[in-house]
């Protein structure tokens, strides 16, 4: 691919009205000898780097407000509201979206608890997705620290994406720490009421320090890691939870055993059939 390419195709490319106008879209070619992330790298002799520059505004692809609501940001965001709804994407794969928030200490069992819970849901026919607090950071969060800002803000992206996952009808199991009751209760109030599950794992330190499956509790204790949940920093446990999972000795429970816990309350109250059809049984 060489620049007059990229040139005749710049030529026919449009650019969406919501992007302002054309002072704000800028295009630049300059000399590169490595492949930057911002770039697209050109193969021959001369390689050079393209990137697009505009400034910072408003799209109408934007999100910034719930299904149904009329709210604008700056005049420039507008929600768009598509006619296929939640209730139809739950009727078609027969389940009701929701997420299950599993918190509790590091080694308390919240990983491979959603793990076991999420094989289960398969086994059922029914489809999940787990969010899982340190896989995230390998993508969608690795531009955050462990500073209170970004734990904080870590959270909340993950809240957000779980309602992503709950509004396409998907069951999500989002397993963290998580170890603040007012952002766990933030990330609550993004969904309707019922549908945010929170699950305690409610395993006392001293058993999940006997664990340390990753060996953190011995560097927090060496002074390696600060501000660890449980060691130098605290866990605020729920108050009022919908499922608590206790294990108060130094063996693992069965991990299906806990699993069948969480799919029986998802199944008494409905989430494992489609609205609709649950709407139906009751009438």
């Amino acid at each position: 691919m060489d620049v007059a390419a990229v040139g005749r195709c710049a030529g026919r490319c449009y650019v969406s009205p919501a992007f302002g106008e054309s002072r704000n879209l800028r295009l630049s070619l300059s000399d590169s000898r490595s492949l930057e992330p911002a770039g697209l790298k050109f193969r021959g002799k001369s390689q050079r780097r393209l990137s697009f520059f505009r400034r910072i505004m408003a799209t109408d692809e934007s999100i910034s407000a719930r299904p149904g609501e009329t709210q604008q940001i700056n005049g420039n965001i507008v929600w768009h509201s598509c006619p296929i709804t939640k209730c139809d994407r739950q009727e078609l794969i027969n389940q009701k979206g929701c997420v299950i928030w599993i918190t509790g200490l590091s080694g308390s069992g919240k990983s491979s608890l959603a793990c076991a819970l999420s094989r289960a849901l398969y086994n059922r026919g029914k489809l999940s997705y787990i969010l899982d607090g340190d896989n995230v950071r390998h993508g969608l969060n690795s531009d955050l620290s462990f500073k209170a800002e970004d734990r904080a803000e870590n959270i909340r992206r993950v809240g957000e994406v779980a309602r992503l996952f709950a509004d396409a009808g998907i069951i999500c199991i989002a397993s963290l720490i998580s170890p603040y009751r007012k952002e766990r209760a933030a990330c609550r109030a993004l969904l309707p009421l019922g549908d945010f599950i929170e699950v305690f794992m409610d395993v006392p330190l001293h058993v999940c320090e006997a664990r340390d499956p990753k060996g953190l509790y011995k560097r927090a204790r060496a002074g390696e890691i600060k501000g660890f949940t449980g060691i130098d920093d605290p866990y605020e446990p729920p108050l009022d939870c919908e499922i608590v999972i206790q294990n108060n000795r130094d063996e693992n429970s069965s991990l299906s055993e806990m699993a069948e816990i969480v799919v029986s309350y998802l199944d008494q109250n409905g989430y494992l059939k489609a609205q609709a059809v649950v709407e139906n049984h009751s009438t």
